[in-house]
């Protein structure tokens, strides 16, 4: 059990570090009031939530220790569901319903796309 628990912190400060770096490059690059950063990283999340899996799946590697560490600890530490839902939250209290809900219905759709490819990739 500590072996493991140490994986997944390995893996969330890692996946914590590289989701504060693409918040500060998407900062520097998109600049406004839409979650751009949120949006990006829970995408790539998914999508390499979805590499992963299909490639343990596709191999049938049950290498837990490994799922654990890129899985459950970088992506669960990259991808931002509180940020997600606090942002949706905020777009609400503005006023902003169009924007809160694109941004909810983009993210969801896409996110399912983005694992199926990850999905596909390891066909």
């Amino acid at each position: 059990m500590w072996r493991t628990l140490l994986l997944v912190a390995v893996g969330g400060g890692i996946g914590s570090a590289l989701r504060y770096l693409t918040s500060v490059f998407v900062g520097k690059c998109f600049a406004g009031s839409l979650p751009v950063a949120t949006f990006l990283a829970n995408l790539i999340g998914c999508f390499a939530i979805g590499l992963l899996m299909g490639y343990f799946l596709k191999t049938q590697t049950d290498d837990s220790q490994m799922r654990f560490l890129l899985v459950t600890g970088f992506c669960g530490g990259y991808t931002t569901f509180s940020a997600f839902a606090f942002e949706n939250v905020t777009l609400i209290q503005q006023h902003n319903y169009t924007a809160a809900f694109g941004y909810i219905a983009l993210s969801v759709v896409l996110g399912l796309a983005a694992v199926w490819c990850g999905l596909v990739l390891n066909r």
